[in-house]
């Protein structure tokens, strides 16, 4: 499965974070590299200089914000008495359970707050971001498509209006690109779509709250955002995301078909 642990390999790079492993494959920075490429080549032209800067801000940036997500759930995991590690990858990241499985995440409450726990932790390194800048007399800059976002557009939107911008475009670059994936990104991991975070949210959500058919429930609900998700994604030409949930939406089905079995 695309979205499993991958294998170790010899390219792979280990650290800690305290008692926490981290590894990060060696597909981790091509895969990252490539998504920024675009944007890191327009801004560029023809200065190759500038292409290699603007792309190693984007996979600083990248790998920082994914690794405060996945630091997120490793530390509510932890919360909880379940020791876990970090791998980061070419789909993003995982924290996975190590040893001895916590009884306190029989709980589905705990399990709920260990899934919202990453885009949590991105979401808050954001706000940190934001009150940096207005502390330091700068303004945020232009957040692009984040401005229709309900509540957090008009927020930036004033915040991009006060203070002075910031001096170089490699900062506003850095910025923009902080936003874009702490809160683009958190905000599309929360879709209500397994495996997504909303996805486990919803499905602990409705455990939590004593329905029987919670996983079903959940899944066919997921199958229904993913379609949807699917047409627009392709009525905007985007072709990622026809890809991801596409590819969402086929596993929530394959659930719902295994669900059913079982029930039989």
């Amino acid at each position: 499965m695309l979205l499993s642990e991958p294998q170790e390999t010899n390219a792979d790079f280990h650290f800690r974070i305290g008692q926490i492993p981290v590894r990060v494959t060696g597909w981790f920075w091509p895969a990252v590299g490539l998504f920024g490429w675009g944007t890191s080549q327009s801004l560029a032209g023809d200065d190759t200089r500038m292409l290699l800067i603007y792309l190693a801000a984007w996979v600083i940036v990248v790998f920082c914000s994914i690794l405060v997500h996945e630091l997120g759930h490793a530390l509510a995991f932890a919360a909880c008495g379940q020791s876990s590690r970090i791998v980061l990858y070419h789909f993003g990241g995982l924290a996975v359970p190590t040893g001895v499985s916590a009884q306190s995440l029989k709980n589905p409450s705990r399990r709920l707050i260990v899934s919202a726990a990453g885009p949590v932790a991105q979401l808050c390194l954001a706000i940190i971001v934001i009150s940096g800048l207005i502390l330091c007399g700068y303004r945020v800059p232009d957040a692009g498509f984040l401005r229709s976002v309900p509540i957090i557009g008009d927020f930036l939107d004033e915040s991009s209006s006060a203070g002075q911008p910031i001096p170089t475009l490699l900062g506003r670059l850095v910025v923009y690109h902080l936003l874009f994936v702490n809160i683009g990104w958190a905000l599309l991991n929360l879709l209500p779509v397994q495996p997504l975070d909303g996805g486990h949210v919803v499905l602990e959500s409705l455990n939590v709250c004593g329905v029987s058919a919670a996983e079903q429930i959940s899944n066919f609900f997921g199958l229904l955002i993913a379609g949807t998700l699917v047409l627009w994604a392709y009525q905007h030409q985007e072709t990622y995301l026809i890809f991801l949930f596409g590819f969402l939406g086929v596993g929530c089905y394959q659930r719902l078909v295994a669900n059913r079995r079982r029930l039989w």
